[in-house]
């Protein structure tokens, strides 16, 4: 009969865990049976950690473990050193590597490749130079995870012949070589450089592909995008979200919807980052039945929903009308995230149940969220709509004296329109005056909308003259003006406006509506008609 060596669950829970304050619980097991001082093994579990969580925290922590190690190995090290190499103070893995020089632990290949990486993250050419004579010296200089990541560090300081020539030396070079210099011509935004290695690269995988994609997205250009992308022979979940992501991102969202489709049939998961994306497409469309399919989608394949996805299924609810089913998924949630709050109290401010979206606010503070400034344009634009006045004024002193938030543009916004709807207009106007300039045109615009809705015609003229000095060629007061002279039916001075429009030249930009019907999103022009059809 033979026997096999088991580890000690409390190893086994130690791997397995995903916070850090699961590895703190393994921490005092280990310290309180002995295990952390008689079994490095065991003590380097609670560092492995830190390789896939490289936050600051974490990272710190993990140091302190390191130090109170009796007698660490080469993993000990290897995965301190990798664990800052992932993070955002790569530099400190050198600390660590000087250290390994000193002995008795000395480097192998795999502190090599990890101080390598740290250096191409924080663009130590230099320092990745005086580690590529020491792998030299000791012969593993062609190692190929060496030599790999070396290709990174040179290429990626723009060091491409050094890079190149060190590629083309390579005797066993595989893959990843390649897409160690196609990644750097990319992070480094040659796309050009990157196309041509692309096109002569001995050999490709579906990563080699996506970096071409991504480099692509990241300099704007879609079309050359989609154009890899559809020549694809393989492509997989990280393939479909960058293309979704790049359409997302120039709002062309009705193919967002169509990709989306695609995916579904190649069977390909999509996974949460996809789910945002869509979720975000159809809150943008009003695409109500389509939001809903991807919602029974999700809770149909038991895909896990991060605050992320809980915070899109809000907002699109919220967007397409329907506040009851954002208020049902926010409650639901297991998962909330201070966005999370964010969207349910911006989609009860714009379903104008202020007082609804106060309340929530007050038990998002009492649940030890602390606010940020789009928590504030969400409180501040629910009182607007509301025309909750005394509410508004105190949640923007609040948010001055109690949080230290210093107002943007959007959260004078709110107010010169909270202050306009309720009628203030001299209130507001001088709210207006105190904005530089350069920022103030979207509040003049505000401010000449109330004053059409007030019926206010000398602030309206007044106002409409300041945005034509900001912007003459901007329609929008010249058509606000109108619209207020056409309230009053003033049609002599409506005329002298439109004469005026069409004297410079000055095009207004057509309205547009979408509905959906039977899953299909419609768009209109106004005065055209429907001119597209989206699926």
């Amino acid at each position: 009969m033979s026997g096999t060596l088991s580890q000690p669950p409390i190893l086994s829970f130690t791997e397995m865990a995903t916070s850090i304050s699961e590895i703190h619980q393994a921490h005092a097991h280990l310290l309180k049976t002995g295990l952390f001082y008689n079994n490095t093994f065991a003590s380097n579990k609670l560092i492995s950690f830190a390789v896939t969580n490289p936050d600051p925290i974490t990272l710190s922590y993990a140091h302190s473990v390191f130090t109170h190690i009796t007698n660490p190995n080469s993993f000990s090290y290897n995965s301190l050193i990798r664990a800052y190499a992932n993070s955002d103070t790569p530099q400190n893995a050198l600390f660590l590597f000087h250290q390994m020089l000193e002995g008795p632990v000395f480097p192998d290949k795999y502190s090599f490749t990890f101080v390598l990486k740290a250096c191409a993250g924080f663009g130590g050419v230099q320092e990745g130079r005086q580690i590529h004579g020491q792998v030299l010296k000791m012969g593993i200089g062609f190692d190929v995870f060496v030599a790999n990541t070396l290709i990174h560090v040179y290429g990626k300081s723009g060091y491409f012949g050094v890079a190149r020539n060190l590629l083309d030396r390579m005797t066993n070079r595989d893959v990843v070589s390649w897409n160690a210099l196609l990644s750097a011509y990319i992070e480094t935004g040659f796309i050009r450089l990157a196309r041509g290695f692309f096109d002569e690269m001995e050999e490709r995988n579906v990563e080699s592909w996506n970096f071409m994609i991504s480099g692509y997205l990241s300099t704007g250009l879609l079309e050359e995008a989609r154009s890899i992308f559809e020549r694809m022979p393989v492509k997989d979940v990280v393939s479909w979200n960058a293309m979704i992501t790049g359409y997302a991102h120039t709002s062309c969202f009705s193919e967002v919807l169509v990709l989306f489709e695609d995916m579904q049939r190649e069977e390909v998961r999509p996974d949460n980052c996809t789910l945002v994306n869509v979720l975000s497409a159809c809150a943008h469309l009003g695409a109500l039945g389509q939001g809903e399919w991807i919602h029974a989608y999700i809770d149909k394949n038991g895909i896990g929903t991060n605050a992320f996805v809980a915070t899109a299924l809000v907002d699109m609810y919220s967007k397409c009308g329907n506040i009851g089913k954002a208020l049902n998924v926010f409650r639901n949630a297991s998962h909330k995230d201070i966005s999370t709050w964010n969207s349910i109290i911006g989609g009860l401010g714009m379903h104008g149940v202020g007082e609804n979206a106060l309340e929530t606010f007050s038990e998002m503070l009492v649940k030890g969220f602390e606010p940020n400034e789009v928590t504030f344009i969400a409180v501040l634009s629910a009182c607007s709509r509301a025309g909750m006045l005394n509410e508004g004024r105190h949640m923007f002193q609040l948010m001055v004296d109690d949080y230290g938030i210093q107002p943007t543009i959007e959260h004078y916004g709110c107010m010169v329109d909270l202050l306009g709807r309720v009628g203030l207009l001299e209130e507001a106007l001088d709210l207006v005056k105190t904005r530089p300039l350069k920022e103030a045109p979207v509040l003049w615009e505000s401010l000449l909308s109330a004053c059409k809705n007030h019926g206010n015609v000398e602030m309206a003229e007044h106002v409409a003259r300041m945005l034509l000095e900001l912007n003459p060629q901007d329609s929008a007061g010249y058509v606000q003006l109108s619209n207020t002279y056409a309230a009053l039916k003033r049609w002599d001075d409506v005329l002298n406006v439109r004469r005026k429009m069409k004297a410079l030249k000055i095009n207004k930009e057509p309205g547009c509506s979408m509905i959906e019907v039977d899953g299909v999103v419609h768009e209109f022009l106004a005065g055209e008609g429907m001119v597209l059809e989206q699926i």
